[in-house]
């Protein structure tokens, strides 16, 4: 355990991240789709909102209400960093979504590193 100070930012910055990015598709689909493509599956689109924001809102709960970092929150910040970078750039690579999410595979692999750094640090 680490006390929560240094990486409180991070912890932030990933959990509005996530939270919006995971609410988009609730909020305004047609936007949703316009940016990042059309979908077949707008239940498959909407569960997987639904689960990033629940990683936003735990790191965001750390944030807030916990006075260290646990392995299993640092488990849970950069494996969906890992698993959405991952994502991304494969089925980028693969045409099956649209580059605009290479966009968001940056700022995955920001907040992995991030995490690395504190793992590293810890």
């Amino acid at each position: 355990m680490q006390a929560i100070y240094p990486i409180a930012l991070l912890l932030w910055a990933q959990g509005v991240y996530y939270l919006l990015t995971g609410l988009w598709p609730f909020l305004h689909y047609a936007s949703f789709e316009k940016v990042t493509g059309p979908k077949t599956d707008v239940w498959l689109v909407k569960t997987t909102g639904a689960l990033i924001m629940v990683i936003g809102l735990q790191l965001l709960g750390v944030a807030l209400w916990q006075e260290t970092v646990q392995a299993s929150t640092v488990l849970a910040g950069a494996g969906a960093a890992l698993a959405l970078l991952l994502v991304d750039v494969v089925y980028v690579a693969k045409k099956v979504i649209r580059p605009v999410y290479l966009a968001d595979a940056a700022a995955e692999l920001v907040l992995l590193g991030l995490w690395m750094l504190y793992l590293y640090q810890w």
